[in-house]
């Protein structure tokens, strides 16, 4: 199985990236599915139908999200009905929504996705490692190939759960802090890790907003609201093939490709 994961889709210009660059790698890569973490893609915070209808137009098979999530108020409204829509699974019970979801291949094939919140500097939230337990507990034995949005702020949470779930899922791929690490790799038990997946969306930018409204926040202390920058758009992601007995991460490429100004 071949799959393409797109990190965070920032706003406009990450919306943008996608409909110009995706094309282009399923070319070149012939993904059997696209999954991209979109909890931003909204005016750079939150989700709204308009702009999930326009994502999947252009191909994306599966949206994960992680803590912005609930910033717009109307991801209340189909949350919980949208099954290719994710929330982190270890946000606690009666939460709206789901956080793991079987795509499946007109072939029969299928990729189990799994969408996790860190909890070191991020709002609170039930233990992802329990909640990664339970989950893949109940999963068919017999589907074997398993990919995880690991949506977190600390380095060292990310990288735990790699090692954590190395031999029983296929990736493991972080999330959140919008720039692209490079320390993509095959663990020793056969899970394909990367750190942080980077964002899809304004490079010329401090993880995505404005330089301006940036700086004039973290010099004053004041509030100041954020708006999405627009220089030096990129899209950024992982490309995975895996054996589709085993589940087994058989190679990894990561993707950063610059387009020019909207």
């Amino acid at each position: 199985m071949r799959v393409l994961f797109l990190g965070d889709i920032v706003g406009k210009p990450g919306r943008s990236a996608v409909k110009e660059a995706l094309p282009g790698l399923r070319g070149r890569l012939a993904p059997d599915l696209v999954v991209a973490n979109a909890e931003n893609a909204a005016g750079g915070f939150g989700l709204t139908r308009k702009v999930l209808d326009e994502l999947f137009g252009y191909g994306l098979d599966l949206l994960t999200t992680g803590n912005h999530i609930w910033d717009k108020k109307e991801i209340l409204s189909f949350v919980g009905t949208e099954e290719r829509l994710l929330r982190p699974a270890n946000y606690p019970p009666k939460v709206p929504g789901r956080g793991i979801q079987r795509l499946a291949l007109p072939d029969g094939r299928a990729l189990w996705v799994l969408n996790l919140q860190g909890k070191i500097l991020m709002p609170p939230v039930d233990c992802p490692f329990r909640k990664a337990d339970e989950l893949l507990a109940a999963l068919p034995g017999e589907e074997r190939c398993i990919l995880v949005d690991m949506h977190a702020e600390a380095t060292s949470e990310k990288r735990a759960m790699g090692f954590f779930l190395d031999g029983r899922v296929s990736m493991v791929i972080g999330t959140h802090t919008h720039v692209p690490t490079a320390d993509e790799e095959i663990l020793p038990k056969g899970t394909g890790y990367l750190t942080d997946a980077g964002m899809t969306g304004p490079y010329g930018s401090v993880i995505g907003m404005e330089v301006s409204d940036s700086l004039e926040r973290i010099l004053t202390g004041m509030p100041r609201i954020l708006n999405v920058a627009k220089a030096q758009p990129r899209l950024a992601g992982l490309f995975a093939e895996l054996d589709d007995e085993s589940g087994r991460c058989l190679s990894l490429e990561r993707i950063l490709v610059s387009l020019p100004p909207a």
